[in-house]
């Protein structure tokens, strides 16, 4: 009995094969994948849908109150022959070029002061961050009594000055083309800190041995400033200027807050139009037309920036993949 015991083969337990879940769940190249899934899930929920929403309501003719009916490329053609809408365009490309580009170049010019060894550097840093860090709703009711007709400081110190009679006003909110200028001043003083911090930033990754080195070679200031500093700091400034642009071009609160588009649509821009026809106005779908209208100006400058990286990269020779 023992002996026919022994001879009895041992049955083996069957091997179970790996699934493709199995095989996903345990693969190290999937992990970050699966870190992602509730950002991405977070990101189709808050943005991809809302986005396909409005471009989908932007096709009907909806209503406050009523879902509407797809009607194509109306909304669209009626935009295409309004001047109001003509006029907010324009004014929201001149409008983000101009503050952009002073914004860029006031933050480079405190970025590279701000590197150098000052006294009280920290506390000159905290002071450049304030405009940022103010609530934009608060710096725009600011300006707003800046710029008011009666009680102006500005109006007042140029009467102290001479420059304006005594008891003169001048209606800064009142005028188009004073009331633009004005609404452009005020993005941006509370856009600079934002470009002059995050260069500064980039300016901390320079190596100071690149600046030895060019001093002793006699290289002057805007020689070592041209092939040292920009080369190095492109990257960054087409990063902080891409964000500069979109927050400029999709800026709402600080116009609507001043001057609410006055006067006669002369400070409207395409977001505060929008809102006016979408939401005050009712005409859902209007309204969504005219923010759909903005996504080719924001995917442009998007593109434009990364293939102006992808550009540097090709020709400093590195991998592109």
């Amino acid at each position: 009995m023992a002996d026919a015991a022994v001879a009895e083969p041992i049955q083996k337990a069957p091997v179970r094969e790996f699934s493709a879940w199995d095989q996903l769940k345990r693969n190290r190249n999937w992990l970050g994948f699966w870190f992602m899934v509730p950002a991405i899930a977070f990101l189709v929920l808050f943005l991809l849908y809302p986005l396909g929403k409005g471009i989908w309501i932007s096709f009907t003719d909806a209503k406050i109150g009523r879902a509407g009916q797809f009607i194509g490329l109306e909304n669209y053609e009626w935009l295409a022959g309004d001047t109001d809408f003509i006029r907010a365009l324009i004014f929201t490309l001149v409008f983000t070029f101009i503050a952009s580009g002073i914004k860029f170049a006031i933050g480079l010019y405190l970025a590279l002061l701000l590197n150098e060894n000052l006294p009280f550097k920290a506390l000159i840093r905290s002071i450049v961050l304030i405009p940022f860090i103010v609530p934009t709703v608060l710096s725009a009711v600011a300006f707003w009594w800046i710029f008011d007709t009666q009680f102006s400081v500005i109006t007042w110190g140029l009467v102290q000055v001479g420059l304006l009679p005594k008891g003169g006003v001048i209606n800064w909110l009142g005028d188009p083309l004073l009331a633009q200028c004005a609404v452009i001043f005020a993005n941006i003083w509370r856009g600079i800190p934002f470009v002059a911090i995050t260069l500064l930033a980039g300016l901390q990754t320079v190596s100071p041995s690149l600046y030895e080195a060019a001093t002793l070679d006699g290289a002057t200031k805007w020689q070592i400033f041209r092939h040292i500093t920009y080369p190095l700091l492109t990257p960054i400034i087409a990063v902080v200027m891409t964000f500069s642009v979109l927050f400029t071009f999709t800026d709402f609160q600080l116009i609507w807050a001043m001057t609410r588009g006055g006067p006669v649509n002369a400070t409207q821009l395409m977001a505060t139009l929008s809102y006016q026809r979408g939401i005050l106005g009712g005409s859902l779908g209007e309204g969504a037309a005219i923010a759909t209208a903005m996504i080719p100006f924001l995917l442009a400058t998007i593109m434009l920036s990364w293939f102006g990286l992808q550009r540097r990269k090709w020709q400093a020779g590195e991998n592109t993949d």
